[in-house]
């Protein structure tokens, strides 16, 4: 997929805001990432804001920097009208694309974080030249985002392609968006640590794939209703399974992808290892760039 803004792209500033911590960073066109800096979101506590103001201001020092592209973890309004997101309970109906643009005096775009994943997947990543894709995340959270006919699909409110909502479970775990049974409920960072009582990396082979198992049932689930046959996979739980995860989760999915036009279906690692975040967040700036 190529960004309509990409041929005339220059340096940005990116934001990627996750829930256990908050990047800047520099990034050229070529997907370089020149200089970095982070904070950890929750010692940040009630000034995040602040802090994720004043760690722009450092990482640009005097540099002419114009744009700014910000990758946030949802949900939120189309655009980053608000963002609530569910793992900084600081913030709810936070206004933080005007925000940001009134302490920073830059233009600000804002994206969901692994919408702005699946920018970079296609810019960048192993999704150059494909036209139907999804992308995921499986980590402390999990989420989605789809590109089909080459473009991001938006939905209504700008959240479309959430992955970590789709049912994989009948009256299963309660999720933190309300429901039961959701695949970040049942498969997710925070969901095996609290069925475990230790984090994600202990997990056992049973738990590990079981994981798999889910989180192909939902890939091969919406690959038959949306027509795509390659879904790129990042996130400290997939990755850190490793090759048994993916072997799992392609087996799972073809279970459920049977009819004729998903034979192809593939469940593969990001190409964007682990500047995926940030990349995605430059993408977000270049995307509506003049």
């Amino acid at each position: 997929m190529t960004l309509p803004g990409m041929a005339d792209a220059i340096p940005c500033l990116a934001l990627d805001i996750g829930g256990t911590k908050a990047e800047v960073a520099v990034v050229t066109p070529q997907g370089e990432v020149v200089r970095r800096d982070r904070l950890d979101v929750q010692r940040a506590g009630d000034g995040l804001f602040e802090a994720i103001v004043e760690l722009i201001a450092r990482v640009k020092g005097d540099e002419e920097l114009n744009d700014l592209g910000v990758a946030c973890a949802g949900p939120m309004i189309a655009g980053g009208v608000s963002v609530s997101p569910l793992n900084i309970p600081v913030w709810r109906d936070f206004a933080l694309r005007a925000q940001l643009e009134r302490a920073t005096r830059l233009r600000v775009e804002v994206e969901g974080d692994v919408r702005a994943l699946a920018l970079a997947e296609g810019a960048f990543g192993a999704a150059r030249n494909v036209r139907n894709y999804a992308s995921m995340v499986v980590s402390t959270g999990v989420g989605g985002a789809l590109v089909l006919d080459g473009r991001l699909v938006n939905g209504d409110s700008g959240n479309a392609g959430h992955l970590g909502h789709v049912n994989v479970v009948a009256q299963g775990r309660q999720c933190s968006c309300g429901a039961r049974g959701c695949l970040e409920a049942e498969a997710s960072g925070w969901a095996i640590a609290a069925m475990t009582g230790q984090s994600a990396e202990f997990a056992d082979a049973a738990m590990r794939t079981r994981t798999a198992t889910l989180v192909g049932r939902a890939i091969g689930t919406l690959a038959a209703v949306l027509d795509f046959n390659r879904c790129y996979v990042a996130g400290s739980v997939a990755l850190g399974f490793g090759d048994d995860f993916f072997a799992t989760a392609n087996s799972s999915a073809r279970q459920m992808a049977t009819i004729a036009y998903t034979h192809d279906l593939v469940v593969q690692r990001s190409g964007l290892g682990s500047d995926g975040p940030i990349l995605g967040a430059a993408c977000v700036a270049w995307r509506v760039s003049p």
